[in-house]
């Protein structure tokens, strides 16, 4: 296998194992300590522990039964850009938004880098700003 069908097996088992079903030891095999995500909101912590708070507590507490879809991969030297969507069901608090019962589809584009098989960077675009908008009735 390359590195870039490496690059890609990494992504989807972060995807699969620890966005999915809640793995914290594959989040703390494979993301490194100095990580940076861009697209952390301005103020708030961009590393390792920034990361895991969004996804662990703050996502999956809203969100508990997570199922993910890759629909593309594409990798290039250490990227990997993965488009994919997060289906749920609101049955937790989220954003402070009390938990509605309503199904949603979060749609996600990243790109991750990686080195030596652990995340160093990430960024990514989304539609949570409209899920938000939905589950708050606004």
């Amino acid at each position: 296998m390359n590195t870039t069908e490496q690059n890609k097996a990494i992504v989807t088992r972060f995807n699969k194992e620890f966005i999915e079903r809640g793995n914290t030891a594959v989040f703390e095999e494979l993301i490194a300590p100095n990580v940076i995500n861009h697209t952390a909101p301005a103020g708030s912590d961009n590393g390792k522990s920034g990361m895991f708070f969004f996804l662990n507590n703050m996502l999956r507490a809203g969100f508990p039964d997570i199922k993910l879809e890759i629909h593309d991969q594409i990798a290039e030297e250490d990227s990997v850009t993965t488009r994919k969507t997060f289906y749920a069901t609101h049955t937790g608090t989220f954003m402070g938004i009390p938990a509605t019962g309503k199904e949603v589809a979060i749609q996600v584009i990243d790109i991750i880098r990686l080195r030596h098989g652990q995340y160093t960077d990430h960024w990514g675009m989304s539609n949570l700003p409209e899920v938000i908008a939905e589950l708050s009735g606004k």
